[in-house]
């Protein structure tokens, strides 16, 4: 357990054969793509376009990856492979292309030389260019778009299992490659068990942890249907084991199923599923699909088991637009009728990237402002709503946890994060200020950070400093060091696949503890005029120093009119509900500024802030 909850690492047992389990398929399955490569006459920049992130691979796709990990590495690991598995039935794959040993004698290694599949160029007006080798002429040239009609009609759909059927079932030079491939990997796999390990969940787990693929190699082929699957690679020439007719002969169609929200996986020695180790201590949101308790088009809720409902949405960057808002406060209503609380949580690459900024801009640039406040409304009665209903909500955040997603977590009960939680306020940076209850929550808990005898400006500026430079904690440990996540209340685990079971247990640790609804605040200490003051001299200082544009300066006098509780002549205690109105119209009102727009498309065109 040492690796899981110590390192946040997967540990995956194998058998002492050549390459142990990822290298031995990692490597046939690059091997295995060169040459189909050189059979359909594809170009690298092909290859990297249809093995990266629309099959669950990373973006280093195939050719990427070996520049980083070094062409001479590679051609030694296979070479290593089919020098010490004589017995293997697709040594032949393992054999190293012609044009793959002359970049090894012309020192194109990769990234340790400087050059490899790609190489980084000056043009003539002194820009940098990624150019790509020409595997015919071993000359590099600028790099080409790969056009496959395949390719553009799965890149519309977000779910990868959709996405693989579409994929493999294109009907161009596309299609035709990741049938070839997809065969011989499952091929492959088939007869590697028992050899290099004795279950099939130890394959599949050992390339997702060691070469980042999000779905394991018997995951996909359950995906595209193991018995139809198996006929069509039959009808190309290629077989698979004998252990997967037998499989199928039993009476067994898949190599996985779930019952009752645990999975489960096909045993070769008892012909039968068992449970797959260490079940109890994670919880997969989709294994408890048969469980859905309510869904719309962008959120599911479950129940999880020991009446605890849990709440996911797959939104494109887990972002929040009105059906997750809808989702959440219905979770909440279902929760308050029987159940003891709810996980807010999802098992996409990010929590939320934040709040739906294209409807935003859509509705600034037709100058509906009437929708505009009333979607940030929304925004706000739901961020209350889960920190006053009458059940426990945890929320459970992971990689991208920005803008509206930080929000959310905020106002939780309590949060449960991974370590590796990249998380803050960051709304500035499109020129706008936290709308959400973001600012609101700051200045509450500025109000009560302040210890006796100590400055009461500094803990406010230190926060307003953190949400006029948008600045984003890179773990969930620099979170707690910047006020957004609470010491002796939230919490963080090393192992993300443990975020939710353990936000699961803390659920109905507070129901047990006697939980009770906590009551809307009143007593917020503001400064009025007296800190306003000071903020906007530092603005104009930072203007002054050329630290800050025309427009920052706009956008940080608006953040400090709302966590100074606006233009009052003396410090007095103010509400949730005060506050959150001042959010709400500097919000509204930047929305109408032409810079603001301007910063907002840039995001949207080019996924980059634009200072302006």
């Amino acid at each position: 357990e040492f690796g899981d909850l110590v390192l946040g690492k997967t540990t995956v047992l194998c058998k002492d054969t050549p390459a142990f389990i990822a290298n031995r398929i990692g490597v046939f399955s690059m091997m295995a793509i060169m040459h189909i490569m050189d059979e359909l006459k594809l170009s690298i920049d092909e290859i990297d376009a249809l093995t990266g992130p629309i099959i669950g691979r990373p973006k280093s796709a195939t050719f990427r990856t070996g520049d980083v990990v070094g062409i001479d590495t590679l051609v030694k690991v296979a070479n290593g492979v089919a020098d010490n598995c004589p017995d293997d039935e697709a040594r032949s794959i393992f054999a190293i292309p012609s044009w793959l040993n002359k970049m090894v004698e012309q020192n194109k290694l990769g990234e340790k030389t400087g050059q490899g599949f790609f190489k980084k160029v000056k043009t003539a007006d002194g820009a940098k260019e990624i150019q790509v080798l020409n595997l015919q002429t071993m000359e590099y040239e600028p790099r080409k778009k790969p056009k496959f009609a395949t390719l553009e009609t799965a890149k519309t759909v977000d779910d990868l299992n959709s996405r693989m059927k579409i994929l493999i079932g294109g009907k161009d030079k596309a299609g035709e490659f990741y049938r070839k491939f997809h065969y011989l990997l499952f091929s492959y796999i088939s007869h590697r068990i028992p050899e290099i390990s004795d279950e099939v969940y130890r394959l599949d787990e050992a390339m997702k942890a060691g070469f980042g693929w999000e779905i394991g190699a018997f995951e996909s082929w359950d995906v595209l249907g193991v018995e139809d699957t198996l006929k069509d690679m039959e009808a190309a020439g290629i077989s698979a084991s004998p252990w997967v007719k037998e499989m199928l002969a039993k009476g067994f169609k898949n190599f996985y199923k779930v019952e009752n929200g645990k999975q489960f996986y096909y045993d070769l020695v008892s012909h039968t599923y068992l449970p797959m180790p260490g079940g109890d201590a994670f919880i997969v949101m989709k294994n408890f699909s048969g469980q859905t308790i309510w869904k719309n088009s962008a959120c599911r809720t479950y129940h999880l088991g020991d009446d605890v409902l849990g709440l996911e949405w797959y939104t494109k960057m887990g972002s929040i637009g009105g059906e997750v808002l809808e989702g959440i406060q219905r979770s909440i209503s279902l929760a308050e009728e029987k159940y003891k609380g709810l996980v807010i949580a999802n098992e996409g690459a990010n929590f939320s990237a934040g709040a739906n900024v294209g409807m935003i801009f859509m509705l600034a640039i037709e100058q509906d402002y009437d929708e505009i406040d009333m979607a940030i409304r929304m925004f706000q009665d739901t961020v209350m709503r889960v920190r006053y209903s009458s059940i426990p909500v945890v929320v459970a955040p992971h990689g991208l946890a920005l803008g509206g997603g930080c929000e959310i977590s905020m106002h939780a009960d309590k949060v449960i994060a991974a370590a590796e939680t990249y998380t803050g306020l960051v709304e500035a940076g499109i020129g706008v200020i936290p709308g959400g209850g973001g600012t609101k929550e700051f200045v509450l808990r500025a109000s009560d950070e302040v210890h006796h005898g100590e400055p009461q400006t500094n803990t406010l500026q230190n926060r307003f400093l953190t949400i006029a430079t948008a600045k984003v904690a890179t773990s969930a440990h620099e979170a707690f060091k910047m006020g957004i996540y609470r010491k002796g209340i939230d919490e963080i685990v090393i192992n993300p696949a443990r975020r939710i079971s353990r936000a699961k247990e803390s659920v109905i640790e507070l129901y047990d503890n006697g939980y009770v609804t906590p009551v809307q605040r009143t007593n917020i200490h503001v400064h009025g005029r007296l800190m306003l003051g000071a903020l906007h001299a530092g603005i104009n200082g930072m203007w002054r120093g050329k630290y800050a544009t025309d427009h920052d300066v706009i956008v940080a006098k608006k953040l400090a009119y709302v966590m100074c509780g606006g233009d009052l002549s003396e410090p007095t205690q103010v509400s949730e509900q005060y506050l959150l109105k001042l959010e709400r119209e500097a919000f509204l009102s930047l929305t109408a500024e032409k810079k603001t727009l301007e910063r907002i498309q840039s995001v949207l065109k080019t996924g980059k802030p634009l200072r302006n």
